[in-house]
């Protein structure tokens, strides 16, 4: 099978692999329909993580091809999509929702699904099959529901997002801008976008945001404080993972607020007595996203959501080197690969 391999930093190249095996009777292979590029492939791409002949990807929607003895709630030929953590579902920790902490927990990316197909650990637990065979024009909202509107969801509810709160959102990326949806969704009366793009402005619009902010840092706080009558919004979503981000996020908070924080973190490190003091709820990490596959699933289904929108360029996976360029280069916002 074909599959992306980062040799080191700003080096993606396709290659010819062994195609995946069943190894225990848990697992499941698909044949992935598409995968697609993240925002957090970008840190090792630009030296920020250490990465050496790594295969990538850690997003998948696709048809299973083969099911291992103790695989009882997919079958082959169904059409599946699956989280960016493999879980059991059934542990203590998934039962409470928290399903990227699972005690038997895989990392997709350690396996890469950016590949023609993949083995899925823990079928059972990961995997949701859709109601159907998906048409076409679903499928990159499928795809996106394999992580980042799970992840934007799991910010907003964990910001607290709801009917009569103000959200704002730091990171116009496609996690913040599918946080704006969630927010949307969950009812947020007002939803404030921190974005200098004028195609993600025009999105985070589409999506729900009601405001607009340019502004960064201290100037970006004091905007959303003027349009708050000086509290700070009540849900803010933090999704960067820098420490002007972090920092934004927690200041642009009112006290007795709540920031969901769900970019990958790189070098944050909050000041005790800017936390002390902020009086701030903080919640997030890696997202629980097969805590709210079934729903997301079927909002897609219903044709209610179409968070599909946040891929702004198709390649085939052969191409897959030019789509880590484009977002590496800001010309996209999240790059859908074909297989």
């Amino acid at each position: 099978m074909r599959q992306v391999v980062m040799h080191g930093p700003g080096n993606v190249q396709v290659e010819d692999r062994e195609d995946p095996k069943i190894l225990v009777p848990t697992d499941t292979i698909i044949r992935l329909s598409a995968t697609c590029i993240c925002g957090s492939d970008l840190w090792p791409y630009r030296g920020a993580e250490p990465v050496d002949h790594q295969v990538m990807g850690h997003e998948y929607v696709g048809v299973v091809e083969e099911i291992g003895e103790e695989v009882y709630t997919v079958k082959v030929g169904d059409f599946v999509v699956g989280s960016f953590w493999a879980s059991d579902n059934t542990c203590e920790i998934c039962q409470a929702g928290y399903q990227a902490y699972c005690v038997h927990r895989v990392l997709m990316g350690t396996i890469g699904t950016q590949s023609e197909r993949a083995r899925i650990p823990l079928a059972d637990g990961t995997l949701v099959a859709t109601p159907g065979m998906p048409d076409a024009d679903l499928i990159p909202s499928l795809m996106a529901a394999s992580d980042v509107l799970g992840t934007g969801w799991f910010a907003a509810v964990a910001a607290e997002a709801g009917p009569g709160k103000t959200v704002a959102v730091v990171g116009d990326g496609a996690v913040g801008l599918l946080g704006i949806l969630a927010a949307r969704q969950l009812g947020a009366q007002r939803i404030i976008a921190f974005s200098r793009h004028t195609d993600r402005q025009a999105l985070a619009k589409e999506f729900g945001a009601t405001d607009i902010v340019e502004e960064r840092g201290d100037d970006g706080v004091a905007r959303v404080k003027e349009l708050t009558g000086g509290l700070g919004a009540h849900s803010v979503i933090e999704a960067v993972g820098t420490q002007e981000a972090m920092m934004q996020a927690i200041h642009s908070t009112r006290p007795g607020g709540h920031v969901g924080f769900v970019g990958v973190s790189h070098d944050v490190a909050i000041p005790g007595g800017d936390l002390f003091m902020a009086g701030v709820h903080l919640h997030g990490g890696p997202a629980p996203v097969r805590q709210y596959l079934p729903d997301l699933i079927q909002l897609i289904w219903d044709r209610k959501i179409n968070p599909g929108k946040v891929f702004d360029l198709t390649l085939p996976l052969d191409r897959a080197a030019e789509g880590y360029q484009a977002m590496d280069q800001r010309t996209a916002t999240k790059v859908l690969l074909t297989v």
